[in-house]
């Protein structure tokens, strides 16, 4: 129990220790105005900060995970196919292909394709 304890104490002053001189030698003390401003990003600085974005940038990124997300999900069935039977592989590969062009037809029915409403 004892050494319990000391482990538990040891681990617990070593941590804090880190921290501690994370915190030290991570504090930034020279602040530039060219440091804060923003760099090429398309924005005039002198305006207010809090630009209001259009909602379909936010959906195209969004629509972009998930075809991302969906593309790598696709990289495993290649490997697949030495691996298994040729005609599970293939009613698995046309089943993913249809979920996902059913995904696309829903998004381009759903006009979030478009670029403009």
């Amino acid at each position: 129990m004892k050494i319990m304890f000391f482990m538990s104490t040891i681990f617990f002053l070593i941590s804090n220790a880190f921290i501690l001189i994370s915190s030290v030698m991570s504090k930034k003390t020279n602040l530039d105005r060219e440091k804060c401003s923003p760099f090429e990003c398309g924005f005039d600085p002198k305006s207010l900060p809090r630009i209001p974005f259009s909602l379909h940038f936010f959906l195209i990124t969004v629509i972009f995970l998930i075809f991302d997300v969906e593309i790598a999900l696709i990289f495993p069935i290649i490997p697949s196919f030495t691996m298994t039977n040729i005609y599970i592989w293939f009613k698995t590969s046309i089943f993913f292909m249809i979920m996902l062009l059913l995904g696309l037809y829903h998004e381009w029915n759903q006009k979030m394709l478009n670029w403009t409403y």
